[in-house]
C-alpha cells in the first residue's frame, strides 16, 4: 500500500501542529513541577474531559475491541462495558473528593490517609511498581498496537515504527508536560474521532461488505450481533456479563477504570479549577468513552469478518507480517488497508493521534510518580523545582524507551489486558472503602497488592493455573480464575486489616478533617474526636447514598444511548426507539438528582 502526496501532507501538517503546541508551552510548563504536571491547577472541565477521552483512544483500544468482537461477538465488550459502574462512582462520589485533597499525584493521597513508615513504604513502592512497571506494560501494548498498523499499512519494520513514532511523542511529551499533553488531546480528540468515524463509514461501504444491510444479513455477522451475551450459554453470561457487571467493576484496579478514580485520571482531576470542574470533567469523559464512541470500531470489526473471516485469510493477505504477531486484533489494520487517498491520511493521522495522546498521557502521569513520589522522596528531598522538572524529563525519555523495548516482545492486545485484569483482582475494593472506613490501613493496602500480584504470577507461570482452572480440563471452570484471586486476595487484606493496628487518631482525625468523607464508617473517630473536644465534621450532609442514585441513573442513561445507538444501525428501530426514551427520561431524573446533590456543574 502507498500513501500518495495528499495522505503525506495531512500526516505532516498535523505532526507540525503537535509539535508546535509542544514547543509554545515548553517555556511556562518547565517554570516549575505543579506546572510540568498539574499544569498550576486551572484546567476548566471540558478541556480535561476531552483529553480524558483522547488518551484512552489509544492504538490498541480499536485493536482490542476488534479481537473481542470476532471472538466473542459485540456482547464480549461487557469486560470493558461494565467499568462504566466505576467511573460512574468516580463521577458523583470521588470527583470532589480528590480535588477536595488537594494532593500532587493520587500516590500522595496514601501519606495523609494513612502515616509511619507503611505508609511511606506504599507510596514509594508503589511509584515505582505504578508509575513504571505497570505504565511500561501498557505503553508496551499502545506501541503493540502501532507496531501492527505500522507492518500492515505501511510495510514498516516493528524497529522503525517504534522509533518513528516514539521520537516524536516523547519529545513533545517532555517538552511541553501537562499542559502540552492536554491542548495537543484538544486536537488529537477530533482528529481521532473523525478518522474513526470516516473508516467505519467507508469500509463499510466498500463492495465487499455492500453497505450496511448487507452487513447485518450476513451469515457470520448475524452471530455476533447480540449487545447482550446469549443466555443459554452457561460459560458465556457467566464470563462476558455476570463477572463484569457482578464483580469486576469493583474489584479491580485497571489503567483508567480505578475503583474510587486514580491514575490519569485522578490527575486530570487534580488539575481542574475546582470541585465541579473535576466532576464535570469526569462525567463527560465517562459519556464518550461509553455511549458515543465504540460504534464506529465495532462496525469496522463486523465488516472484518466478511472481508477476513478468519486469521488464516488475514495471514494471506498480508505474508509479511510475522507469526508472532498474527492474530484476530490485527483485522482493523487490514481494513484500513482498503482506504482511499485522502481518508487513509486522516485515518492514519488520527490514529498517530489516539498513539500520541495515549502514550504522552502515560508518559507525562508517570514521570510524576517518580518525581514527587519516589525521587523527592527516597532520593533527594530537598530537591529544587529545577531538578524536579529535569528528572521528570528524563523519566520521560527512561519509560519510552522501556516500554518500547517491550512491545517488541508482545503479541495481541486482549493478552495484555488480561493480565492486567488478574493482577489488580482483589484490590479493588480497598480503593473504594479506604474513603469511608476509618479501619483500612496502609498494610491492608500492602497485603492486597502483593497478594493479587503473588497469585496473579503463580497462576500465570506455573502448572497450578492450566491444573485448577483450564477450559475443559481443570478442576474449576476457567472463568473462575479471577474469581478465585478475587476471594483470595479480599480474604487476606482483610485479615491483614483486622491483625495489624489502625491508624493513629491524629493521622485519621487530620484526614477526616481536611476531606470530609462522612457517613458512619467514620463515626468512632468523630464521636472520639467529640468526647475529647476536637471539632473535626463540619456537619456537611452526607453526599453518597445521592451520588449513588445519580450513578444508577447515569448508568441507566450511558447504557440506553449506547445500545440505542447500536440498535438504530442494525435497523432494529422499536427497540432503538425504546431505549432512546429511556434515555431522555433518565437524562431529566439525573439533572434534578444533579440538582438537588449540589446545584448546578459550571
Amino acid at each position: 500500500m502507498e500513501l500518495s502526496t495528499l495522505d503525506y501532507g495531512f500526516i505532516i501538517v498535523f505532526f507540525s501542529i503537535v509539535l508546535g503546541i509542544g514547543i509554545y508551552v515548553s517555556k511556562k510548563s518547565g517554570k516549575d513541577s505543579s506546572e510540568f504536571f498539574l499544569s498550576g491547577r486551572t484546567m476548566p472541565w471540558w478541556l480535561l474531559g476531552l483529553s480524558m477521552v483522547a488518551t484512552t483512544f489509544s492504538t490498541d483500544t480499536p485493536n482490542l475491541v476488534t479481537d473481542i468482537v470476532r471472538t466473542n461477538g459485540v456482547s464480549g465488550n461487557w469486560v470493558w462495558w461494565a467499568f462504566l459502574i466505576t467511573g460512574l462512582l468516580t463521577v458523583f462520589v470521588y470527583a470532589k473528593l480528590w480535588r477536595r485533597s488537594n494532593v500532587n499525584t493520587d500516590l500522595e493521597f496514601y501519606e495523609m490517609r494513612y502515616g509511619g513508615k507503611p505508609a511511606s513504604f506504599l507510596r514509594k513502592f508503589r511509584a515505582v511498581y505504578l508509575g513504571a512497571l505497570f505504565n511500561i506494560i501498557t505503553m508496551a501494548s499502545v506501541t503493540l498496537a502501532a507496531i501492527k498498523i505500522g507492518g500492515i499499512m505501511l510495510d514498516l519494520e516493528p524497529w522503525e515504527t517504534v522509533v518513528g513514532a516514539g521520537l516524536i511523542t516523547v519529545t513533545f511529551s517532555a517538552l511541553g508536560g501537562f499542559k502540552g499533553v492536554v491542548y495537543t488531546d484538544f486536537l488529537l480528540f477530533f482528529v481521532a474521532m473523525s478518522g474513526a468515524i470516516g473508516a467505519a463509514y467507508y469500509l463499510v461501504n466498500i463492495p465487499e461488505v455492500g453497505g450496511i444491510d448487507a452487513l447485518m444479513a450476513h451469515d457470520i455477522v448475524k452471530t455476533k450481533l447480540d449487545i447482550l451475551p446469549d443466555f443459554s450459554s452457561k460459560n458465556a453470561l457467566i464470563m462476558l456479563f455476570i463477572i463484569p457487571l457482578a464483580v469486576q467493576w469493583w474489584s479491580s484496579w485497571y489503567p483508567g477504570a480505578e475503583p474510587g478514580g486514580g491514575g490519569y485520571i485522578a490527575q486530570r482531576m487534580l488539575a481542574s479549577k475546582n470541585e465541579n470542574h473535576a466532576i464535570g470533567a469526569t462525567f463527560f469523559f465517562n459519556i464518550m468513552h461509553y455511549a458515543l464512541r465504540p460504534w464506529p470500531w465495532i462496525l469496522v470489526a463486523l465488516a472484518s469478518l466478511v472481508v477476513f473471516p478468519d486469521v488464516a485469510s488475514i495471514q494471506e493477505a498480508f505474508p509479511n507480517i510475522a507469526e508472532s504477531k498474527l492474530g484476530q486484533d490485527l483485522a482493523y489494520s487490514a481494513m484500513l488497508t482498503k482506504l482511499p487517498s485522502g481518508l487513509l491520511g486522516v485515518v492514519l493521522a488520527s490514529l498517530i493521534a489516539a498513539y500520541m495522546s495515549t502514550i504522552s498521557t502515560q508518559l507525562n502521569w508517570g514521570s510524576s510518580y517518580i518525581v514527587f513520589d519516589f525521587y523527592k522522596q527516597q532520593i533527594n528531598p530537598k530537591a529544587t523545582e529545577k531538578q524536579m522538572v529535569a528528572v521528570g524529563r528524563i523519566s520521560t525519555i527512561l519509560l519510552m524507551v522501556l516500554s518500547a523495548i517491550l512491545a517488541l516482545a508482545l503479541e495481541n492486545a486482549l493478552q495484555i489486558f488480561e493480565i492486567l485484569l488478574t493482577f489488580g483482582a482483589g484490590t479493588g475494593l480497598i480503593f473504594i472503602l479506604r474513603w469511608f472506613w476509618w479501619r483500612i490501613n496502609a498494610w491492608s493496602e500492602i497485603a492486597a497488592m502483593f497478594a493479587s500480584g503473588v497469585i496473579s504470577i503463580v497462576l500465570k507461570t506455573t502448572s497450578l493455573g492450566p491444573f485448577l482452572f483450564a477450559e475443559g480440563t481443570g478442576v474449576f471452570p476457567d472463568w473462575s480464575e479471577y474469581l478465585f484471586v478475587v476471594l483470595i486476595t479480599t480474604v487476606i487484606w482483610l485479615a491483614a486489616t483486622y491483625l495489624t493496628r489502625p491508624e493513629s487518631k491524629e493521622t485519621l482525625r487530620s484526614f477526616y478533617k481536611k476531606i470530609q468523607p462522612g457517613g458512619p464508617g467514620w463515626a468512632k473517630v468523630v464521636n472520639e474526636a467529640n468526647a475529647d473536644g476536637v471539632q473535626i465534621a463540619n456537619n456537611e450532609k452526607w453526599s453518597v447514598p445521592q451520588g449513588i442514585t445519580a450513578m444508577l441513573l447515569g448508568c441507566v442513561l450511558i447504557y440506553s444511548i449506547m445500545f440505542s445507538t447500536g440498535y438504530w444501525i442494525y435497523g432494529r428501530t422499536t427497540q432503538a426507539l425504546i431505549l432512546t426514551i429511556i434515555a431522555a427520561v433518565s437524562a431529566f431524573l439525573l439533572i434534578k438528582a444533579w440538582n438537588r446533590m449540589k446545584g448546578n456543574l459550571l
